[in-house]
């Protein structure tokens, strides 16, 4: 592996470039793209990542566009075109509850979305009906990832922009992960559009979780890797009502904190340099991903394949990775709790018996001794007869009831103390 760093990259000619046999090149800020083309005419290795189809994915006007003629599924959407800042167009219209581009009508709550691919600031506009407002979503700052604005109403005007229908998702992304087009691995992590607070690992990382991918969504990343002529690729899916769709192409992509998905991406990539390059050599090394069609399965393997998965052979190659159950207990005993204000004399003198003597303070009586003193007042504030519900207000009723519930009860705890006495001698 020959590494070129970033003197090389940026400063040197193309001529002095190492020769390689296979190139992994990906566009980030700052990388220049099209001398690394200038560099793949002129030595023409094996390229993991094909560089001109890279220049699509900073436009989502165009990423879109290359989704639907490859008839992957996308969210209903529309485009809206400005030349120059808060550019008037008749094709746009915008009300209290909805936008209007070129006669489709996106009712909130709707996406919007810079064209600029590299531009994170998605906003999602929410009715007057749920109180309006605007959350924006953007990449992570600490432990945020979306941020809400209630004052906020109206779309924005100063840029191109893509519209399109809000996907309810049930709270989770999902992202998915290719090596070359037979390989996906995907995984599932909470929705900025939640509350927008990331949640993190005790290692500071961001908890994802292992998905499987349906057979329609695994030829989705098929096509998706193959319609942009990209071996290593990630893009968001959407998962809505039974159906899936791609939101976002993002190119290079890895998986964060998997050694599974690194070992099979080893033996993929390995395979697909000496299948270019060396055929002769591909063919007489066995695949070693444990799960590939006719290979038999260690149990023990099993364990660790954390939603990786090879793409076209579901029959042979699913497996149950695991059961979910939420289940709820049906007798719940109630709580046996009676509150009730005071303003006898005695109560409160208990109360400041054994606080201190501060007013206001909580008490809590626990001991025998204790609780002995509040069964003796508590007898002495119980009236002797029943109250008159005709004379007697419903108040005093209900009050003198609870007296005779906390009496009852203290007598039922100082059997028991006093029948574990007698035990006890």
């Amino acid at each position: 592996v020959v590494y070129f760093g970033d003197k090389v990259i940026l400063e040197e000619p193309i001529e002095s470039w190492p020769v390689c046999d296979c190139l992994i090149a990906f566009h980030s800020s700052g990388y220049p793209l099209e001398k690394a083309e200038a560099y793949s005419a002129l030595r023409k290795p094996f390229l993991v990542n094909e560089l001109e189809p890279q220049h699509l994915l900073h436009d989502r006007r165009k990423v879109y566009e290359r989704l639907e003629k490859f008839e992957i599924p996308v969210p209903r959407y529309a485009l809206v075109n400005r030349e120059v800042p808060y550019q008037q167009l008749d094709y746009f219209i915008e009300e209290e509850d909805f936008v209007e581009v070129h006669g489709m009508r996106f009712w909130k709550p709707f996406v919007e979305k810079p064209i600029d691919g590299d531009n994170h600031s998605i906003m999602i506009y929410y009715p007057s009906s749920a109180g309006g407002g605007m959350k924006e979503l953007f990449r992570k700052v600490g432990n945020r990832s979306s941020e809400f604005h209630p004052e906020v109403r109206r779309v924005r005007r100063e840029g191109s922009y893509i519209y399109e229908e809000f996907m309810p998702t049930g709270g989770t992304d999902v992202k998915v992960y290719t090596v070359g087009p037979e390989y996906a691995h995907a995984e599932a992590r909470k929705s900025p559009v939640v509350d927008g607070v990331v949640m993190r690992n005790p290692d500071g990382k961001e908890v994802r979780y292992p998905v499987l991918l349906t057979p329609a969504e695994k030829e989705m990343a098929r096509e998706v890797c193959i319609a942009f002529r990209q071996a290593v690729c990630g893009f968001d899916l959407l998962r809505c009502e039974g159906r899936s769709y791609v939101c976002d192409v993002n190119g290079w992509s890895f998986v964060k904190n998997s050694h599974k998905y690194y070992d099979d991406t080893a033996c993929v990539l390995r395979k697909m340099f000496l299948d270019a390059k060396a055929p002769h050599l591909s063919s007489a090394i066995p695949p070693t991903l444990p799960w590939k069609v006719n290979e038999p399965v260690q149990p023990s393997e099993g364990l660790t394949r954390q939603g990786s998965g090879i793409i076209g052979t579901f029959g042979q190659s699913e497996e149950l990775r695991c059961v979910i159950a939420v289940i709820r207990h049906g007798d719940r005993t109630p709580k046996q709790k009676v509150k009730l204000k005071v303003t006898e004399e005695k109560l409160l003198n208990l109360m400041l018996k054994y606080n201190g003597g501060r007013p206001r303070a909580e008490t809590k009586l626990k001991s025998a001794v204790q609780l002995q003193d509040l069964l003796d007042a508590t007898r002495m504030l119980v009236p002797r007869t029943r109250p008159d519900r005709e004379s007697d207000s419903e108040a005093e009723v209900e009050h003198a009831e609870k007296l005779r519930q906390v009496k009852a009860v203290l007598e039922e705890v100082f059997n028991f103390l006093n029948f574990d006495m007698m035990m006890s001698l």
